[in-house]
């Protein structure tokens, strides 16, 4: 396998990771979590029988906010797509009401399908699982948009963003990520690929297998010994040295779900690069899996089986809903 691909995390990293500044442009529900349901889709245009330009012309809509993918790989079927919303001036909005358009291949002018309205995931945890790597760094997520969209057709699709402002729409025409097709790490319903991961009790500093100040508590597990014994959270992650600024986050809420399941379920968090040196290339978990960005989290039932992948960015939420699934 190549070196991490640098080309899609370095896509996320231009427009998503300096844009995501903490608290910029957003307030919460009055729950103090800035969670929010998707809107309806009948607060959107239909896009049946236009392409992405036409609908862009039929809405009225202006250019607005820049919208980009948080994730680079999707395959055939319904597909969880998250994604950013900030200003020109990379700020990051919290609260938006948005939602996607698709079209095969990489033109504006293919046949859209949509909308996929989206619900904002609040990235955040309680202030004792909050680490010194998330709070001291001002780029770190704080929500992520997410719509779930259909994906029929294999090869390049374009996307597109309407952002409702009052009765009006602004538009986004977002970043391609990779084709849609078949790509070689698990998916829900396969086997997991046994790997060793290395333990706290097997390094000589904690700090050699997790970037996180401070460590986190997910290094009590091999991999290879509890798969297929007992359910299992594997998190590809590297929160110091994160390109998509969304590591640092995930990881918190890792440790704030172990809290929950941790007497019931595996909580392993698993670094990115050999020796925590992106030069060095992937370590050979990474490889095993077949991964190219981060991060990733798997979710594996007792028999071994991939039961929830979630890539890029997710809530406390979506992973506490993941692991109820397999904990009973």
């Amino acid at each position: 396998m190549p070196p991490v691909s640098r080309k899609p995390l370095a896509a996320l990293a231009a427009l998503i990771a300096l844009a995501l500044v903490a608290g910029c442009g957003g307030s919460d529900n009055g729950t103090g979590s800035r969670s929010r349901p998707a809107p309806a889709a009948s607060e959107f245009p239909s896009a049946t029988g236009k392409t992405l330009q036409q609908l862009v012309v039929s809405s009225h809509a202006t250019q607005g906010p820049v919208a980009s993918p948080a994730a680079a790989n999707f395959h055939l079927g319904t597909n969880r797509f998250p994604f950013g919303v900030f200003t020109t001036g990379r700020d990051q909005i919290t609260d938006a009401q948005v939602a996607i358009y698709a079209a095969p291949g990489r033109s504006v002018n293919g046949p859209a399908i949509g909308p996929f309205p989206a619900r904002i995931e609040d990235l955040t945890t309680k202030p004792s699982f909050r680490a010194k790597t998330t709070a001291d760094d001002p780029s770190a997520a704080q929500v992520a948009y997410v719509s779930d969209i259909p994906l029929d057709k294999p090869g390049p699709w374009a996307f597109a963003a309407l952002i409702k402002n009052g009765s009006s729409y602004q538009y986004s025409l977002m970043p391609t990520p990779n084709p849609v097709g078949d790509y070689p790490m698990p998916q829900v319903g396969q086997q997991a690929p046994v790997v060793h991961t290395l333990t706290a009790g097997q390094v000589s500093d904690i700090s050699q297998i997790d970037t996180r100040v401070p460590p986190d508590d997910m290094h009590s597990d091999d991999f290879a010994n509890v798969v297929g014994k007992k359910p299992v959270v594997l998190l590809f992650a590297t929160p110091a040295l994160c390109q998509s600024r969304v590591c640092g986050p995930v990881t918190d809420e890792a440790e704030q779900v172990k809290q929950e399941f941790g007497d019931r379920v595996a909580f392993i968090h698993q670094e990115i690069y050999n020796n925590n040196n992106i030069n060095d290339g992937p370590r050979p978990q990474m490889r095993a899996f077949n991964l190219s960005t981060e991060p990733w989290a798997y979710v594996i039932d007792k028999s071994g089986k991939v039961s929830t992948v979630l890539q890029g960015p997710f809530s406390v939420q979506e992973l506490e809903a993941a692991v109820q699934k397999v904990a009973g």
